[in-house]
């Protein structure tokens, strides 16, 4: 059976002369898979806007009412979740969900899954705490540490409640990363296993004779990998989803500070 692992490896495409740069130092400049697939999703992304906005009716087509419901879903998410100033962060909350829902799918037709990458996820969570952080002082100014003393805790249990605050606050971009990079490695290595065991099996059987007995449990993996398969795409909608409602909750815990405080 093949590595499962062996999925998510990191290869050179297109090999290129490093380069030296000031600071930085040796830059490898070389094509990956990674990169391919990042490039692939971001023009699958761009290409499905351009196709839904090129031609918008006022009594919308299937592509173009798609398009509008995902645009709805997220403007709506931003809105409740953050209220009237939602609007404001619609743009990045929409550019994240579409980057991870891109590559979650692309990476179910790909060889290659970026958001399999934690270097990947935890580029998208260092970006979402950043933009946390900018408006939080920018908005607030000093008056951002509020958020780590909760006003309505008493006041003996304040600081150990502050303390864990802080702490939990350190963790969400570490939460982030991790939660869509492990559903994604683990339900890829799943399908593999699954995968393996359905041709190993098929050709035990193919073999004859008491080898037969494997064909029943070839075609059961067969029913698994197609139950995953379907699992899959469930899951590619909803890890980008669920990033996206983190990513609002998280504004909204800095846009909204002194109403919730």
């Amino acid at each position: 059976m093949a590595d499962p692992i062996h999925q998510f490896q990191i290869q050179k495409v297109i090999d290129l002369p490093d380069v030296t740069l000031p600071l930085l130092g040796v830059v490898d400049l070389a094509v990956t898979n990674s990169h391919i697939a990042m490039t692939a999703a971001f023009v699958a992304i761009v290409g499905f806007l351009a196709a839904v906005t090129s031609n918008a009716q006022i009594v919308p087509g299937r592509l173009q009412a798609a398009g509008e419901g995902v645009f709805g879903l997220i403007d709506n998410l931003a809105d409740s979740i953050i209220g009237h100033d939602g609007r404001k962060y619609f743009p990045f909350v929409f550019t994240i969900f579409l980057l991870i829902l891109g590559m979650n799918l692309l990476g179910l037709f790909l060889t290659f899954t970026a958001t399999s990458q934690l270097a990947i996820t935890a580029t998208f969570a260092v970006l979402t705490i950043g933009l946390v952080l900018i408006v939080g002082f920018a908005k607030n100014g000093l008056g951002f540490f509020k958020l780590f003393w909760p006003m309505g805790a008493p006041l003996a249990l304040r600081p150990v409640v502050g303390l864990i605050e802080f702490v939990s606050f350190l963790l969400r971009p570490v939460t982030l990363a991790l939660r869509l990079f492990g559903n994604m490695l683990g339900g890829h290595v799943a399908l593999k296993i699954f995968a393996g065991f359905v041709v190993s099996l098929g050709l035990l059987g193919l073999g004859g004779g008491i080898g037969l007995l494997a064909f029943p449990v070839a075609a059961l993996s067969l029913g698994m990998v197609v139950a995953l398969t379907a699992l899959e795409f469930l899951v590619a909608f909803l890890q980008a989803f669920v990033f996206a409602v983190l990513a609002c909750i998280y504004l909204n815990d800095v846009v909204n500070l002194d109403h919730a405080h």
